[in-house]
């Protein structure tokens, strides 16, 4: 079974920093892009950075310097560090995972909550 768990969220206050990560199990990890996306309320789903399988990140233009994607091939796992939380961070954040090759084969995760506020 292709599980894809994201774990870190939860309510911070502006200014904050958060970690979130996202174990992968049921696939060849190093087969695939990583990503992570958000959706805040009442908005479309949005790309935050990808990383390549050897590590090479890249980001969203408009969340450039924020945010930090890396991944673990040892540990099967893909992690977002937000600094300076903002309150338009606000959104539920999903781990995706895209085979190299096969564009037909992609894995989501459930997502996990961060919420921004005072």
């Amino acid at each position: 079974q292709v599980q894809l768990a994201e774990s870190g969220g939860g309510s911070v206050q502006p200014g904050g920093t958060l970690r979130l990560s996202c174990i992968v199990s049921g696939i060849t990890f190093t087969n695939y892009l990583m990503a992570w996306y958000r959706q805040a309320p009442g908005k479309e789903r949005e790309l935050v950075a990808t990383i390549s399988r050897g590590g090479r990140p890249n980001y969203a233009n408009s969340l450039e310097g924020r945010f930090t994607i890396s991944r673990d091939n040892a540990k099967n796992t893909v992690s977002l560090q937000i600094d300076r939380l903002k309150p338009e961070d606000t959104a539920v954040y999903y781990c995706k995972a895209d085979h190299v090759g096969v564009g037909s084969l992609f894995y989501w995760g459930q997502g996990t909550q961060v919420t921004v506020a005072s």
